[in-house]
């Protein structure tokens, strides 16, 4: 009987070879799991709902927009100086004024019956020291006769005085007579002596009293003037050449002293009047420059006055054009314009998008290079426009980002696109 063959146990099996194999994979799997895999929390999107902008490198100026009214340049308030009703009105609003065209009249009876008094009582007053005038005149004239009556007296009775003289030393008259004559003589002469003396006074107070009279009769007479003037105060002129606005006004109201009737605008170009929110009244001065895009060209205007009350949360500016202002522009028009904060700096850009509302730009989803997908990346944001923002940190030109709103992503750390 032959010997039976020991059979030798296979140590690699087909079925240990696969156990292995499985427990292997099962191993990597795990250990994938645990430290290989990508943990970021990821969303699917549709590359198509996104928008997606590239970073550059360029030219960067920080401005903000603001809307600015077209108003005239220079503007003359109508106010009315004398109170009264409306009788006659000439003119239109938006019609185009001469200097000293009449625009309307105003009926005040108490205020012309009351000029008639006192114009009276002041013709009256003037009438008085013109007669008190004139008498400081003949008073004069009246001196004058006197002192010309006094020299004729003081002839005669000198030739009768020399003529007894030389008659007493003939022992031809009494003594009485050559005294009386004597007397007659001396008299006269001390007469024209007061005479002249009183017309001296009298011409130095008649100089005086002329003076106040004619001071006083001028007085009066700015007085008659200004109460005519105030009479022409109804009739409402244009203070100068232009165009009327804002002039609403009906026949038979009353207006009051110092109502405000209306205004011409001067014909002698524009300025724009832009309200700027409060929070950049410390970044705006005197002189800073803007702009706005009209008909195909671009215009450039400076701050000229700062409005600095603040309303509603924002506060009011006056910009006067830089050369040239464009003729197409017509009061009351609203025109946005671009305030400039800075001056053309080279920088690294971004196209503004809708994620700023969401991350604040303090981080943004970069585009990988492969194209499949997008992750978050922080950044910094500095100055901004209306058309990019400027990238401080964390990006390089030519990477491309997620510019679009971020409301649909949560807080995904990835972003996969399908």
């Amino acid at each position: 009987m032959g010997m039976d063959k020991a059979i030798e146990k296979k140590v690699w099996t087909t079925k240990k070879i696969l156990n292995i194999t499985w427990i292997s994979l099962l191993v990597i799997f795990i250990l994938y799991l645990l430290f290989f895999r990508d943990k970021r929390s990821s969303l699917y999107v549709d590359k198509s709902q996104i928008t997606i902008a590239t970073v550059k490198a360029d030219k960067f100026q920080e401005f903000i927009p603001v809307d600015g009214v077209v108003y005239p340049k220079n503007t003359i308030y109508i106010d009315a100086v004398q109170g009264g009703i409306v009788e006659i009105v000439f003119v239109e609003d938006g019609a185009l004024l001469n200097e000293g065209d009449t625009i309307l009249k105003l009926s005040n009876p108490n205020m012309e019956l009351s000029f008639m008094e006192q114009e009276t009582r002041i013709y009256d007053a003037i009438n008085n020291l013109q007669n008190t005038k004139i008498g400081l005149e003949q008073n004069k004239f009246y001196r004058q006769k006197d002192i010309v009556d006094l020299q004729y007296q003081i002839d005669k009775t000198n030739t009768d005085f020399k003529r007894k003289k030389k008659l007493y030393a003939d022992e031809v008259i009494s003594n009485k007579e050559f005294e009386d004559a004597e007397r007659e003589y001396e008299y006269t002469v001390r007469q024209l002596g007061i005479s002249i003396q009183l017309k001296k006074l009298d011409s130095i107070s008649a100089v005086s009293r002329s003076r106040q009279i004619d001071a006083t009769m001028s007085r009066m007479q700015n007085n008659l003037d200004m109460l005519r003037a105030n009479l022409e105060n109804l009739y409402l002129k244009a203070p100068t050449a232009g165009q009327l606005s804002s002039f609403s006004v009906e026949i038979g109201e009353t207006k009051s002293s110092g109502e405000h009737l209306g205004q011409i605008d001067m014909k002698d170009g524009f300025k724009l009047r832009a309200n700027i929110d409060e929070r950049f009244i410390s970044r705006v001065f005197i002189g800073q420059p803007a702009e706005f895009d009209f008909a195909g060209s671009t215009y450039n205007l400076l701050i000229k006055k700062i409005y600095t009350d603040v309303t509603n949360g924002s506060f009011q500016v006056d910009l006067y054009f830089e050369g040239k202002e464009p003729t197409q522009i017509k009061r009351g028009q609203t025109l946005q314009l671009r305030l400039k904060f800075s001056s053309e700096t080279d920088a690294i850009i971004i196209k503004r998008g809708g994620f700023y509302q969401e991350t604040g730009g303090n981080w943004i989803y970069i585009i990988d290079p492969s194209g499949d997908f997008a992750t978050k990346r922080k950044i910094k944001i500095g100055r901004q426009n209306t058309r990019y923002y400027e990238v401080m940190e964390g990006l390089e030109p030519g990477e491309e980002v997620i510019i679009s709103s971020y409301d649909a992503f949560g807080d995904k750390e990835k972003l996969v696109f399908k």
